[in-house]
C-alpha cells in the first residue's frame, strides 16, 4: 500500500525540537517517556470541569496528583528517574494548578534543571492567563513547548462564562463574561508571543458537550493565524466522583463519537494531537503508563545531587536514544508510507469505504501487548489506500487480573468502548473475550503479534475485506 497523496512537511528544526518529545510527536510517544512535576499547586482561574486532588492515587486525569515537590526535590526526582527510566526526555510542569500562577517554583525548578538536565527538554503547561507577563523568563529557560488550554474564542464572553467561575485578575475575582474576556485577551495575546519568538505551541481544548462543542471549529481556525503547532480536543472527563462543578451538574463525559466528529471539524486548519492521555500532575514514564507509584520521594530525597547525577548517568541515556532512534528508522522503513495525519476519508479509500481497527501494545510500535492486559486500545481508519491513527482509548479495567474466571471478567465497557470498531489485532486473546468481541462484529487476529502496527493494519484491512487492489502492500 503507497499513497499519492502526502501530509504537509515539517521543517527541520521543528522536526528536531518534536522528534523526542512524546506529546508533540505521535512518532516519539511509543519510545520516549516523560515526567511532570507538581510543584504549582495554586491556580489564578477556577474551571468548571477541574477539581485538583492531592494524594489521589486512584485517578488518572488532570489536576490530581499524590505528591507535592519542592523546586529541589523535583529536580532530585528527575535525576533518580532519569536513571532508573533512560528514555525520559522530557521535563514538564503542569500542575496540579497553573505553572505560571507559581512562577517561584516553576522556574526555580526550571533554574535548577538546566544546570542538573539539560539533555532533557523542557516544557509547561498553562491556562495563559499570566502568559504575557512570563515570556522572556520562558526563554530565558530553554522552554521551548508551552501548552495553553483554551476552550473558546467568543469574544463575547459567553461561553466562557459557561466554562469558568472565575478568573483571578489584578487582585480581584472576575466572574461570568467579563472574567471570560479577559482570559480569552491574555490567552490569544501570549499565544502570538510565543511564536513569534519560536516557542512551539500546543493548544488543548476540553470537549464539552452542549457548551463549546460549536466554537472548537472556530478555535481551530483561530491556532491556525497564531502559527500554532498543535491542537489536542480532549473530551471532558465528568463524573460526580470527580467532585467537579460540572460532574455535580451532570454534564456528562464527552464520548469518542464526540471527539471523532470534533477532530474531523478541526483537523483541516492545524496539525492535531491524537495520542494525548490527558495525564496527571505527577505522571511519569510513557504514555499510558504510569510508573509515579514507583518512585516516590522516600525513595530519592535523602541522596546527594552527586550521588544523584550518578545514576542518571547522562551516557547511558545517551546510548539508549541512539538505539530508539536506530530502532524507530527500523520501524519506518517497515512500516513504508501507509499513514497519513489528518487525512480525510476519500485520502484513505479509493471507494469511499473505510474500517476502524483496534491495537493493543505496550510501546515500541509493535503489537506486542495480549488483550487481557490491556487498559487502552490504538484506533486506526484504514482504507486502501492508507490508513490513519484516530485516538487512544481508554477502559478502567482490563480484561484479566490473573485470578478471575472467564465469565466474571468486564468485557461489557470494552465491548462498548470497541463496539464502533471492525477488527481487533492484538499479541494473544483467549477463546472467551474472542467469542464476546464476535458477538458484536469485531474480527480478533493474532497473526501479527510483535509485528509493526502501521503496516499490520494495512494488511489485515486486505486480509478480512474485499477492495479494488491497485498497489500491493
Amino acid at each position: 500500500m503507497t499513497c499519492s497523496c502526502s501530509p504537509k512537511k515539517i521543517n527541520r528544526d521543528i522536526e528536531e525540537k518534536i522528534n523526542k518529545h512524546p506529546c508533540y510527536s505521535e512518532g516519539a510517544h511509543q519510545h520516549y517517556a516523560r515526567i511532570h512535576l507538581p510543584v504549582a499547586s495554586a491556580c489564578n482561574i477556577q474551571c468548571n470541569y477541574c477539581n485538583r486532588k492531592y494524594d489521589c492515587s486512584n485517578e488518572s486525569r488532570p489536576g490530581v496528583t499524590s505528591d507535592k515537590l519542592k523546586p529541589i526535590e523535583a529536580v532530585k526526582k528527575v535525576l533518580f528517574v532519569g536513571g532508573k527510566i533512560p528514555q525520559l526526555s522530557v521535563v514538564g510542569i503542569a500542575g496540579p494548578g497553573d505553572a505560571l500562577a507559581n512562577p517561584k517554583q516553576t522556574f526555580e525548578t526550571f533554574r535548577l534543571l538546566k544546570e542538573k538536565s539539560p539533555d532533557l527538554k523542557f516544557c509547561l503547561s498553562t491556562n495563559g492567563l499570566k502568559l504575557p507577563q512570563y515570556i522572556d523568563e520562558i526563554v530565558k529557560y530553554n522552554i521551548d513547548h508551552v501548552t495553553v488550554t483554551v476552550n473558546t474564542v467568543d469574544e463575547s464572553g459567553y461561553i466562557g462564562s459557561k466554562i469558568y467561575s472565575w478568573v483571578h485578575w489584578e487582585h480581584k475575582k472576575r466572574r461570568g463574561i467579563e472574567g471570560a474576556k479577559i482570559l480569552l485577551e491574555q490567552q490569544l495575546k501570549g499565544i502570538k508571543m510565543l511564536t513569534d519568538r519560536g516557542v512551539l505551541v500546543k493548544v488543548n481544548s476540553v470537549l464539552i458537550p452542549g457548551i463549546n462543542d460549536k466554537d472548537l471549529p472556530n478555535v481551530a481556525k483561530k491556532l491556525k493565524e497564531l502559527n500554532v503547532f498543535l491542537h489536542n480536543i480532549m473530551p471532558l472527563l465528568s463524573k460526580p466522583e470527580y467532585g467537579t462543578k460540572f460532574g455535580l451538574d451532570g454534564i456528562k463525559s464527552a464520548t469518542n463519537k464526540e471527539i471523532m466528529v470534533a477532530r474531523e471539524s478541526c483537523g483541516i486548519d492545524v496539525k492535531l494531537m491524537k495520542h494525548c492521555r490527558q495525564c496527571r500532575a505527577d505522571a511519569v514514564g510513557l504514555l499510558g503508563q504510569d510508573n509515579a507509584k514507583e518512585f516516590t520521594k522516600d525513595r530519592y530525597i535523602n541522596m546527594s545531587f552527586d550521588e544523584l547525577e550518578k545514576i542518571y548517568n547522562r551516557q547511558n541515556r545517551e546510548k539508549k536514544h541512539k538505539l530508539i532512534e536506530e530502532w524507530r528508522r527500523h520501524l519506518a522503513k517497515a512500516n513504508q508510507r501507509v499513514k497519513l495525519e489528518n487525512a480525510k476519508r476519500e485520502d484513505l479509500s479509493s471507494t469511499g469505504e473505510t474500517k476502524l481497527v483496534a491495537v493493543t501494545t505496550r510501546g515500541e510500535g509493535l503489537i506486542n501487548m495480549h488483550f487481557g492486559n490491556a487498559k487502552e486500545f490504538f484506533i486506526y481508519e484504514a482504507g486502501d489506500k492508507a490508513i490513519k491513527f484516530l485516538m487512544c482509548r481508554k477502559v478502567k479495567n482490563a480484561y484479566c487480573d490473573g485470578m478471575q474466571k472467564c465469565d466474571n471478567n468486564p468485557i461489557e465497557e470494552i465491548q462498548n468502548t470497541l463496539k464502533d470498531c471492525d477488527i481487533l489485532l492484538t499479541q494473544k486473546i483467549g477463546e472467551c473475550p474472542m467469542r464476546e468481541l464476535k458477538d458484536i462484529d469485531i474480527i480478533c487476529d493474532e497473526e501479527f503479534a510483535a509485528e509493526p502496527i502501521e503496516s499490520s493494519v494495512a494488511k489485515a484491512i486486505y486480509k478480512h475485506f474485499t477492495f479494488e487492489i491497485k498497489e500491493a502492500i
